[in-house]
C-alpha cells in the first residue's frame, strides 16, 4: 500500500518519531526507549515514515540509524504554506476593520 506524507504524518508516534530523530540520527532501538510500545510497533512506524520518504536509512557496522529526510518535509511546509498566506491576509483585514472601528470611535 503506498502511502503519501500526510498519511504518514496522520500519526501521533509518527510525528513524535520525527521529532525525535529531528537532530540527530537514531537507531530503533534508541528510538523505541521514549515510547511505551514494542520495539516491533516502532519498526512499523518506521518502515511507514521509510516507505513516504521522510526518514532515511544508514547502516553503520550493524547498526541502522534513522535520520529525517529534511526535503521531504518540504513537501508539507510547501503545503501548509498556503493557508499561513491565506490566514495572515484574513488577520490583516481584521486588523484594518479593528483600526477603522477604533478610528470611529474617536
Amino acid at each position: 500500500m503506498r502511502r503519501d506524507v500526510f498519511q504518514a504524518i496522520a500519526d501521533p508516534t509518527r510525528r513524535a518519531i520525527i521529532v525525535l530523530i529531528a537532530t540527530q540520527a537514531m537507531t530503533p532501538n534508541a528510538i523505541a526507549e521514549h515510547f511505551d510500545t514494542t520495539r516491533q510497533a516502532v519498526s512499523k512506524h518506521l518502515r511507514i515514515l521509510t516507505e513516504c520518504q521522510l526518514v532515511r536509512q544508514e547502516h553503520q557496522g550493524r547498526e541502522i540509524y534513522y535520520q529525517l529526510e529534511v526535503s521531504k518535509m518540504k513537501e508539507i511546509e510547501n503545503w501548509l504554506e498556503q493557508f499561513r498566506k491565506l490566514w495572515e491576509s484574513r488577520f490583516n483585514q481584521l486588523d484594518s476593520v479593528l483600526l477603522t472601528i477604533k478610528n470611529n470611535k474617536k
